[in-house]
């Protein structure tokens, strides 16, 4: 089995690419593909950079230069659930891009076109959704499982926060993984999103990613460890 595994920050791929036994890079569209073992795992791991077309564009190379079996999204998110805090989980089940408005031609806001089919929601692997979980709860940190929304926005306003709650009923919002998912859908890959929460998308707290990609390093770390 190969696993993909797409951060949007340095600071995130630096404690997971520590792990890769050796490691071969390649670049392709300027961004960097390292491949290794992972324990008995093949791993290839990449750095999209921050926002929905980077995350789109890692995706697809990765996939059609790599042949992944599954991609999983890794990162930090702003908390929308009212019980997730710093440095707690949010474990996808679905994801969407909220910032798509076609709704003047008669769609809903968060709809996409697919070959003339509407899709708001992108289903994750419940398998992987549900192993990054169990490992979350023996190493007794706090996780949630639901919708993660995606935007090219940093989302830090409370107005903005009751929005995506009310629309998706998300419980995180970031700005990659509802890309990645819309790649993995069209190439037929299963995928997966893990997301640490760095702040309460809202005006009230201090972002903190370095202390979320240390927890999100250590779940994907024992999770692998199971495969």
């Amino acid at each position: 089995m190969k696993i993909g595994i797409i951060a949007a920050m340095e600071i995130e791929a630096a404690l997971l690419s520590s792990h890769l036994l050796g490691g071969t890079t390649e670049k392709i569209s300027g961004i960097s593909f390292i491949e290794g073992k992972w324990n008995k795992t093949d791993v290839v791991l990449a750095v999209c950079s921050e926002g929905k077309v980077n995350a789109a564009l890692c995706a697809e190379a990765m996939i059609l230069r790599y042949s992944p079996d599954l991609i999983l999204n890794t990162g930090v998110a702003g908390a929308l659930s009212e019980t997730l805090r710093v440095p707690n989980i949010a474990i996808a089940t679905a994801v969407a891009q909220h910032d798509m408005d076609i709704s003047p031609l008669g769609y809903n806001k968060g709809d996409v076109l697919i070959h003339n089919k509407v899709h708001t929601l992108f289903e994750t692997n419940k398998a992987m959704a549900e192993a990054l979980f169990a490992v979350c709860q023996e190493e007794g940190v706090y996780a949630e499982k639901g919708v993660i929304v995606s935007g090219d926005v940093f989302v830090a306003d409370p107005v903005k926060k009751e929005e995506l709650k009310a629309r998706y009923g998300a419980i995180a919002c970031e700005m990659e993984g509802g890309a990645i998912g819309h790649v993995c859908y069209v190439n037929n890959i299963p995928f997966a999103v893990l997301r640490a929460i760095s702040d309460t998308a809202d005006d009230g707290t201090a972002y903190d990613p370095a202390r979320a990609a240390v927890i999100s390093e250590k779940i994907v770390e024992k999770t692998l460890a199971t495969l």
